[in-house]
């Protein structure tokens, strides 16, 4: 069987990169390099045009590609219909952004579905909308809005931006804060594809503020345990700050509102599991899509 070898020919030709592919399917650098080379060595062809740092499809590998596509989407369809044929058990796989509004539905669903395994992934916003549309995920909850046709959406909750601070930071003597406020202060952000990571830069952007010095840290936790020692401050959702003595909560002036939403791939929302958890989240939440 060549599935391992195609999954990582269809990764490298999508995303032009060994090493992005390799950390999108979870796989070392050589081993994704090794499967490429058997395949190519196998059936004496060259899929790449290897120079510079990109790979570029060669114009076999460009014929390839959209049987490849379309046998791994065939791939996807059956083990995803295998995992839903059962009447009590199967398997549901979702990624979230954040455990706190997607772990409610969880354990509503849960409580009916007892037989029923449920995975759940933690990623950002790009990442887990990313997992939904290569159909590595049934259902993606993410506080990045999207337009696709392809999708649909529903509302889970919203929660106002908020600045978080050391309480033996000087900016903790006060209740709330403007943008500008931060200006000379060391910035806890998220990595690139973060939806807190883009409305912290766009507000700084349209303030024209610039920070002391910018910590790229890649997960809640570790921000606010940065925070907790008094490292930098962050701006973060509002329900995301734990209850601690040691941490303040600012208002931040004029801040937008995060929403976060659950997606769902149109095709696959009358599945069973799929449809049943969508189902818990319109009872819980009471929105509509």
């Amino acid at each position: 069987m060549l599935s391992s070898e195609l999954k990582a020919f269809y990764m490298v030709a999508r995303l032009g990169s060994i090493t992005l592919a390799a950390k999108k399917l979870g796989l070392s650098q050589p081993t994704v390099t090794t499967q490429i080379r058997n395949l190519e060595s196998q059936y004496a062809v060259e899929l790449f045009y290897r120079g510079g740092r990109r790979l570029v499809l060669s114009e076999e590998g460009a014929r390839l590609l959209p049987m490849v596509k379309a046998l791994l989407q065939q791939e996807a369809d059956i083990e995803f219909e295998l995992r839903n044929s059962g009447q009590a058990q199967g398997s549901l796989r979702i990624a979230a952004t954040a455990p706190y509004y997607i772990l409610d539905l969880v354990k509503v669903f849960r409580e009916r579905l007892p037989q029923v395994e449920v995975a759940v992934e933690i990623g950002n916003s790009q990442q887990v909308l990313e997992m939904l549309e290569d159909y590595r995920v049934d259902l993606a909850a993410s506080s990045q809005l999207v337009e696709d046709a392809r999708l649909i959406r529903r509302v889970l909750g919203a929660d106002p931006l908020v600045l978080a601070v050391h309480r033996s930071h000087p900016l903790a003597q006060r209740q709330a804060v403007s943008i500008e406020a931060l200006a000379g202060h060391c910035l806890l952000m998220r990595e690139q594809g973060s939806t807190t990571r883009t409305l912290t830069e766009q507000m700084l952007a349209a303030a024209g503020v610039k920070v002391g010095t910018l910590l790229e840290i890649g997960s809640r936790e570790s921000i606010r345990e940065a925070v907790l020692r008094n490292i930098g401050v962050s701006i973060i959702a509002r329900h995301e700050v734990p209850h601690n003595s040691e941490l303040k909560v600012l208002v931040l002036d004029d801040a937008p509102v995060m929403h976060e939403y659950l997606y769902c791939l149109k095709e696959r929302r009358q599945a069973r599991l799929p449809a049943a958890f969508l189902g818990v989240a319109q009872e819980v939440t009471g929105s509509q899509f």
